[in-house]
């Protein structure tokens, strides 16, 4: 019920603030247009001065304009956007349309002074879970990604195995793998002997990975190299990640189970309260960056398992030897545990780039 009630709440607030901002009472003359209201507004649109443009024209319409006729778009309502807004709605232009496609930043509140506290945490009721998978050869992951609490695929890209290149000095003096006589061919041999005149190697013309192919089965007859394959070279040149078919099957199912577990997490994380100040490249509001604690509300009585959204028979830890010492704690309480109302919890996981703090609040 107290997750239907946040977008209400939060919906509240934003009318009560607009309320006691506007300065015409909803587009129309009433309290907020006292007596003398536009004066100072009136004193530069209705007589000329040294620093007007040569075009100017005074007069007392123009107020009536920017009031009833005039509409305004800002593009943008950060540090200079909030400027800008509270100079155009005290200069008269009632007729304003923002459009700002930005997240608020906790630590730009202190410029952009048409926001609050409330307006950089995240809304945990508009989240769209994500499923991300892929398979390389015998090797695939699929994870759960909540845009703004887990991190994002940017902020995790370090921890996908990088490119295979083979260093030159083996290409060229040392080859040991038939991939080595492949890359001599490509690399040293083609540039070399232009085989087509200027035209560069097209991995998909059969007469050029023919040509590579030959020159590599001769450079590895050289160094007794064994395993140059016609559909190697042609893998090696255009840079082919080999499929297997047991391998996307797995990943496949693997998925769907992420995808069927994705709203329990995303239930679990807003029982724990919403996104966070941290800043990145990619997801200035991720639970993943931040170090603000974030609330987490359980009873003493709940289990770990249910703190931790872990299913039965689902927990799996790298090393089998913590696994085999944590697993009895999924069964215990909170408070059976030890952990204190108001402690602090730090999380880690491999799929994060840093810790992710939680502070511990006990409910009735």
């Amino acid at each position: 019920m107290a997750d239907a009630e946040e977008p209400e709440t939060k919906r509240r607030r934003i009318e009560d603030r607009t309320d006691k901002m506007a300065v015409d009472g909803a587009h129309k003359a009433g309290p907020c247009d006292w007596h003398g209201r536009w004066s100072h507004v009136k004193s530069f649109l209705e007589r000329p001065g040294p620093f007007t443009h040569p075009h100017f024209e005074p007069s007392t319409e123009s107020l009536q304009f920017l009031l009833d006729t005039c509409k305004i778009l800002v593009i943008g309502a950060g540090g200079l956007g909030c400027e800008l807004l509270k100079n155009l709605a005290l200069s008269g232009f009632r007729l304003i349309h923002v459009v700002d496609m930005d997240t608020i930043d906790l630590s730009n509140l202190n410029r952009q002074f048409l926001f609050s506290y409330e307006d950089g945490v995240l809304d945990t009721s508009s989240i769209i879970p994500l499923i991300d998978g892929g398979t390389e050869g015998f090797k695939g992951n699929a994870r759960v990604i909540l845009p703004g609490m887990t991190a994002c695929i940017d902020c995790t890209l370090e921890l996908y195995p990088p490119q295979i290149n083979f260093p030159m000095c083996t290409i060229a003096s040392m080859p040991r793998l038939p991939e080595h006589c492949v890359e001599y061919g490509r690399m040293i041999q083609w540039p070399k002997e232009k085989p087509f005149g200027d035209n560069a190697l097209d991995g998909d013309n059969p007469e050029h990975i023919q040509w590579v192919f030959e020159r590599a089965l001769e450079r590895a007859a050289q160094f007794s190299i064994t395993g140059v394959t016609y559909r190697l070279t042609q893998g090696v040149v255009k840079r082919i990640i080999p499929a297997v078919a047991s391998t996307n099957a797995v990943i496949a199912v693997t998925g769907s189970g992420r995808r069927d577990s994705a709203p329990a997490a995303v239930h679990m994380r807003r029982r724990g309260g919403g996104g966070g100040g941290g800043k990145c490249q990619s997801c200035p509001t991720s639970l993943a960056v931040t170090q603000v604690p974030l609330d987490l509300q359980f009873p003493p009585s709940a289990k770990l398992q249910e703190v931790a959204g872990v299913p039965d028979g689902e927990l799996l830890l790298s090393v089998k030897s913590i696994e085999e010492r944590t697993r009895p704690n999924l069964c215990k309480t909170l408070k059976e545990l030890g952990l204190s109302d108001g402690q602090e919890l730090a999380v880690a996981d491999v799929t994060t780039p840093q810790t992710v703090l939680f502070k511990l609040n006990f409910t009735a």
